[in-house]
């Protein structure tokens, strides 16, 4: 192989990676939970519109939920759909709530390549709002670290 093809090939490559990102998944379909842009800003703080509808993330340790420890269910701050447990907390160090496993059903997930390399976004699988992104860096039993940002969640006590 010579150097042009070499070079060729790896542009092609390039441009098929960055347009695979803007190609329809899952992030995209049609929730059961929908409002017009205008209708969320209205309902929404200016930052919880900037994480659930822009995907925006907030500044760590400046979320209340970060310390709630109490008994209860965190749920979505857009269309209230229930999204984890408190049982599923811990204290990951990141500034940012996070869980080891979500409700069943609650949350989907997609590809995310905004900042240059690929991530797993999770959103509400109801109104399809950003809550954050899931690593494998997590506790057991699952080894899952969901990330949740949260502004973009209300606690619910027990």
């Amino acid at each position: 192989m010579d150097r042009r093809h070499f070079l060729g090939g790896m542009a092609t490559g390039a441009a098929a990676l960055a347009l695979w990102q803007f190609l329809p998944g899952e992030a995209e379909a049609a929730y059961p939970y929908a409002l017009t842009d205008a209708q969320w800003k209205k309902k929404l703080s200016p930052w919880a519109y900037k994480v659930l509808r822009q995907e925006a993330t907030e500044h760590p340790f400046t979320s209340p939920l970060n310390d709630e420890h109490r008994a209860g269910i965190f749920a979505c701050a857009g269309c209230d759909q229930k999204l984890f447990s408190s049982r599923t907390k811990f204290d990951s160090g990141t500034g940012w709530p996070s869980f080891w496993a979500p409700l069943a059903g609650a949350v989907g997930t997609r590809r995310d390549f905004s900042i240059g390399y690929p991530r797993t976004e999770v959103h509400c699988a109801r109104c399809g709002g950003h809550l954050g992104h899931v690593f494998d860096d997590g506790p057991k039993p699952t080894g899952k670290r969901y990330c949740m940002n949260g502004v973009a969640m209300a606690f619910i006590p027990a």
